[in-house]
């Protein structure tokens, strides 16, 4: 497997982004990076990024919740962010990035997970959960979900096309689309960080055509195995969406209807783009601390961003 590592300068003095790097060694070749903060006997709050973000979408998040008394652990997907990045598109699976992920949430021994996802970070956050259900306390769902074929998409198709055959694929720009705020130069430098050359974006491009929205996708079966697990889910189940994203609007009303413990949540509608993370980071705090098993404060830490 031929892989892309991006320099570890490419990540100094970002904007808000003061963490050490922590590494988990999944293969030889690969190695995935991840955020890692709070006490290490403290309820998990998993923020799982999409694409084509990385880990730095949660900066804003990261802190408060902290603060707030927890443990935040924010992982960048194999291809995205400080992790690995394959080179050939044709080793991307979403069964794939599904093991790779599930090999180091189990290296990590992680329990009482409170899953904070979005996008893809849904897609892969939620097969993580009917998989492993026991180690997930609750879950907080934005701007994403679980498809399983038969989705009639149109505006998705179009961005799939242009993700996988535009010469030009401009990460940061893209993300910038995907937000009403609007990011400083420095912000917007971080996000194209980690992506410096063509071969650096195989994921980035690869990942819409892996979203299951035809029936004769290949990951249709394992996403009706999920969606059984979660139409007997009664843990929480908290849907946050924001008002502003054209592609997922309204995809909060079949977790509402079908998964047993969204009856009866405090379910709201944050303000802001499909990067709900970018425009309103409070919002989605609230909605964590809304269902996430109780902590103890850390009145030390501070709740500005970059400051944990």
């Amino acid at each position: 497997m031929k892989v892309y590592r991006t320099p570890e300068a490419r990540f100094r003095h970002l904007p808000d982004w003061p963490y050490a790097p922590h590494y988990h060694q999944i293969t030889p070749e690969l190695r995935l990076h991840y955020v890692d903060k709070g006490p290490k006997d403290a309820p998990v709050i998993l923020m799982m990024h999409g694409e084509p973000t990385w880990g730095y979408l949660y900066r804003h998040m990261i802190g408060p919740m902290v603060a707030a008394g927890y443990r935040v652990v924010v992982p960048d997907l194999i291809g995205f962010g400080r992790s690995d990045k394959p080179v050939d598109h044709r080793i991307f699976t979403y069964a794939q990035h599904v093991a790779w992920m599930r090999h180091w949430l189990e290296a990590l021994d992680l329990k009482n997970i409170t899953l904070a996802c979005q996008d893809w970070g849904s897609l892969i956050g939620l097969r993580l959960a009917a998989e492993l259900p026991d180690r997930f306390a609750a879950i907080v769902l934005s701007n994403g979900g679980l498809p399983a074929g038969n989705v009639n998409a149109r505006a998705f198709r179009i961005w799939r096309a242009f993700s996988r055959y535009s010469p030009l694929f401009p990460i940061a720009r893209i993300i910038q689309a995907g937000t009403k705020r609007r990011f400083s130069p420095a912000e917007f430098a971080a996000y194209d960080a980690p992506f410096p050359t063509r071969a650096a974006k195989a994921a980035a491009r690869i990942f819409p055509s892996l979203v299951p929205v035809e029936d004769t996708n290949p990951a249709v079966p394992d996403q009706l195995a999920a969606w059984t697990v979660f139409e007997a889910w009664d843990k929480p189940f908290l849907c946050a969406f924001s008002d502003g994203d054209p592609i997922t609007r309204g995809g909060d009303a079949q977790f509402r209807e079908r998964v047993p413990g969204a009856k009866g949540l405090p379910h709201r509608t944050l303000k802001g783009g499909h990067f709900i993370q970018e425009d309103d980071p409070k919002g989605f705090v609230d909605a964590l601390l809304a269902v996430a098993p109780k902590a103890k404060a850390n009145p030390a830490a501070k709740l500005r961003p970059g400051t944990q």
